[in-house]
């Protein structure tokens, strides 16, 4: 009986080792597979557009230095369509999402929240979804750097009437007027134009076009004539060339009007170049979009990820520092406040760190 027993004992411990070999081996066979590579989803607009060309290359390139794809869609502006992709990549189960381009930021929240219960972690640029969980919201601070742009264009105006500012009217030249960021820009603008109760602004709605913009600034040119102190266009790169082309259809000089605003682009940094526009912030799309793509690997490889009331820094980078604080449009998540710079004011129209330098081969003939 003891035989037995013993018999069985040692068949038992040669199972167990047998076993436990094979896992082993199991285990060290896995370790050598690569891990699946993570496929992020991205939508923007107007694929066209320099800035939004900006946002592709900085995610291409960041997807490329990280070995992960990024699957980049062109959602129109459409809030349905964007529903649309965001439902497709849900059903492929991407392992995050960048949003960084939509104008209706009200209408895609349902699609926000059905990528945060599919636990799809999410990023926004250029403008915040308002609603649900957006885990990051990566831009320039829209309202302090259009009043930042303000406080230069008002200066202009001191500048071109012996250090004063007169009575008179100060065109303004909006985006869409139902988009968050238009309503920031204003605001922004705003907060400097009416410490002088003297000046009146009249807005016209550009709508994010050179057509609409050129037209609506010819319009007011026509309506005030000689009572117009200057031109404040929300966004000159895609609403600059417009307005300076109206002002030029009516025999006048650009340069006595003060251009200025946030976002330059190609087209903004050539009004610059050619003396048509006083001052325009840098919006750091291509350094967000290449944050974006960082933080979503970061946030699948368990890596550390900035936190409200961070800051985060990096040498001669002219976006930093950044302060990370609460998202006020989503209804949770951190926006990371990257620095736009004054253009030429802060640093110098040639400067190679700005985007559209660096992707000047893009859009150059």
């Amino acid at each position: 009986m003891r035989f037995k027993c013993l018999k069985y004992l040692l068949v038992t411990l040669i199972a167990t080792v047998l076993l436990a070999g094979c896992a082993t081996q199991k285990t060290a066979e896995q370790a050598k597979q690569p891990q699946q590579q993570l496929n992020f989803g991205m939508v923007i607009k107007e694929p066209g557009a320099p800035f939004v060309q900006a946002f592709v290359k900085g995610a291409e390139g960041k997807a490329q230095e990280l070995g992960v794809k990024v699957d980049i869609k062109d959602g129109q502006a459409d809030s349905m369509k964007i529903m649309e992709i965001m439902d497709t990549f849900i059903t492929q189960k991407v392992d995050g999402f960048i949003m960084a381009g939509a104008v209706d930021l009200k209408a895609i929240v349902p699609g926000i929240k059905k990528l945060n219960e599919a636990g799809i972690p999410v990023i926004a640029l250029d403008t915040s979804p308002e609603g649900g969980k957006v885990d990051y919201f990566i831009s320039f601070d829209i309202e302090q750097s259009s009043k930042k742009a303000a406080e230069a264009f008002v200066q202009g105006i001191k500048d071109r009437n012996g250090g004063v500012v007169p009575s008179g009217v100060v065109i303004e030249i909006t985006g869409a007027l139902g988009d968050m960021f238009t309503q920031s820009c204003t605001k922004g603008l705003r907060a400097v134009t009416d410490q002088y109760p003297q000046l009146k602004v009249v807005q016209g709605e550009g709508k994010w076009n050179d057509v609409d913009s050129h037209e609506r600034t010819s319009d007011l040119l026509t309506r005030y004539g000689k009572e117009v102190l200057g031109v404040y266009v929300h966004t000159p790169d895609i609403m600059g060339p417009g307005a300076a082309s109206a002002i030029e259809a009516a025999g006048l000089e650009p340069k006595n009007f003060g251009i200025a605003g946030i976002c330059i682009g190609p087209e903004g940094l050539d009004l610059i170049n050619q003396g048509k526009a006083l001052a325009i912030v840098e919006q750091p799309a291509f350094d967000s979009a290449e944050m974006a793509v960082q933080y979503l690997y970061d946030i699948k490889n368990g890596n550390p990820t900035p936190k409200i009331g961070d800051t985060i820094t990096k040498d001669g980078a002219l976006w930093s520092p950044a302060k990370v604080v609460q998202n006020t449009w989503a209804e949770e998540g951190a926006f990371i406040i990257l620095q736009g710079p004054l253009v030429p004011i802060d640093v110098k129209a040639d400067d190679p760190r700005l985007w559209e330098n660096k992707l000047s081969s893009l859009w150059k003939k």
